[in-house]
């Protein structure tokens, strides 16, 4: 291709001159080659910008895949060539427990302080307050802004080197034969599957989209028979989905970790590295490698299962005359709070619904508040973890998602609607207008964030993420409101 595009370049310069210096060809050749890293740099750029929640996981493959003779040392595996797997029963599969930190990763934390930040914040997330600090009320302490430069924008709620910190790698190796492997000192004969923990586990949202769901496609169909061998294990996070845990396996969870200081070699008729989801907060059958057919409907009675949940199905209000359906707005304390919450609760009641708001504290176990969300036929929350709560309502129940300001309806879509019409539920979206936006406060009409939301997107992932959902609280209209609430009324008939 450079040769081609040199000819080319020397051809236009010989039709632009009657003799081609030499300095003219490598002026040509340095356009050329400018205008293509410009291309590049584009691409990539608008990429990332686009993608925030990309995930890149070192510990897992590009698909599920099926390790047979399997040895884990010294943060590799290795693999006996032409091996089958358990499938077939020709080989047998060996791990051991050394996972390395790789150069540059954060230092581990004090066990005790860190268990206490997570808890602290997955109570806050599980209700839907999926960030640390109160950026609004810092917002709120400057004067209203007539121009701000778009270079004033920056950070941003994700942060992709942050989401990679913690995060060891594995490796896969292949050894001519078993013999080259470490000797086993533990066998078991059920299949393994290697799971990493780390980067955004923590926010409520990322542990089932980058955990929990996955790891439902990738283990439910040994039936419990397999053993989860787990990187960066936190003993406190597993404690809390302990429920999930013990249905998906009934062996014992392996830290690698602390495998690879008792120098333990663990070996298995079969492992799994690599059990990745390709669609954020659901499945997509037709793209499952497990060849499980699994569906996010398959996933929330996995759910009900495991927590004993009692309702699959929601109100009928069409056969129970005079009943109220019953409905939970999530109260959100930190950015994108409902400004006018006692407004749309009484707005609500008035509809015909049985209202509960859920914030702050709950002085229940993560156990029953699973139960008390199943009690419910509606729930109402703006864009946020909190939302994530649907997946313990009953199928054909009603999830109203209130999206903020600032062009985010692909987003709200991606995380929650997708993933609630997946699982079986009504789902309803409320687009928060220009004067319902805190943001409108801040800048004014005028200004290229409320005027202009596509530039403030085009300008970069930091600012969408800062403003939009750091920094913006709503207030619903509620005539605007109401007829959203006949609607859930209708998909409950």
């Amino acid at each position: 291709m450079r040769r081609g595009e040199s000819k080319a370049a020397t051809r236009g310069a010989n039709r632009s001159s009657s003799s081609s210096s030499w300095k003219s060809r490598y002026i040509g050749y340095g356009l050329v080659l400018s205008f293509v890293l410009m291309l590049l740099y584009l691409m990539v750029n608008a990429q990332f910008s686009n993608s925030p929640n990309a995930y890149l996981g070192p510990a897992t493959t590009s698909k599920t895949e099926s390790i047979p003779a399997t040895t884990y040392q010294g943060n590799q595996a290795w693999q006996e060539d032409g091996s089958r797997g358990l499938e077939e029963g020709h080989r047998e599969e060996v791990a051991s427990a050394h996972t390395e930190r790789s150069t540059g990763q954060r230092q581990e934390k004090d066990d005790e302080s860190e268990k206490q930040r997570t808890e602290k914040n997955s109570i806050e997330e599980q209700l839907g307050n999926d960030r640390s600090s109160n950026y609004w009320e810092e917002g709120r302490q400057s004067e209203k802004k007539d121009t701000i430069e778009f270079s004033e924008f920056g950070g941003g709620t994700d942060d992709f080197n942050n989401y990679l910190d913690g995060l060891k790698p594995v490796t896969v190796r292949s050894v001519p034969n078993p013999e080259d492997a470490p000797p086993c000192t533990t066998r078991l004969n059920v299949p393994a599957m290697v799971i990493e923990l780390g980067g955004l586990t923590g926010n409520y949202w990322h542990d089932f989209t980058d955990v929990l769901v996955p790891l439902f496609i990738g283990a439910r169909r040994f039936g419990g028979e397999v053993q989860l061998l787990v990187v960066n294990l936190l003993p406190f996070w597993v404690d809390k989905y302990r429920r999930i845990f013990s249905q998906i396996s009934r062996h014992d969870i392996v830290d690698l970790e602390k495998d690879d200081d008792r120098g333990v070699v663990r070996c298995y008729p079969h492992v799994v590295v690599g059990y990745g989801s390709r669609k954020e907060f659901t499945i997509d059958p037709s793209l499952d490698d497990t060849g499980g057919g699994y569906t996010m409907v398959n996933f929330t009675e996995f759910l009900r299962q495991s927590y004993s949940l009692p309702r699959d199905r929601p109100i009928k209000l069409g056969t129970n005359h005079g009943a109220r359906a019953r409905m939970m707005i999530l109260e959100r304390t930190n950015s994108r709070k409902l400004m006018n919450l006692p407004e749309v609760a009484a707005a609500a009641r008035a509809a015909g619904f049985e209202v509960t708001v859920a914030g702050g504290r709950p002085t229940s176990t993560y156990d029953e508040f699973a139960r008390e969300v199943n009690s419910y036929d509606v729930m109402v929350g703006v864009h946020g973890a909190g939302l994530t709560n649907c997946v313990f309502l009953p199928t054909g129940a009603v999830l109203l998602q209130i999206v903020p300001y600032g062009r985010l309806e692909s987003i709200a879509q991606t995380d929650f609607g997708e993933p609630a019409r997946d699982m079986g539920l009504r789902y309803i979206e409320y687009d928060i207008a220009a004067d319902e936006s805190s943001l409108m406060d801040v800048f004014g009409k005028d200004h290229p964030m409320i005027k202009d939301p596509v530039a403030v997107h085009l300008s970069g992932w930091g600012n969408v993420a800062e403003w939009y959902l750091g920094k913006q609280d709503v207030r619903v209209n509620i005539e605007r409101f109401r007829p959203f609430l006949t609607q859930a009324l209708e998909h409950l008939q």
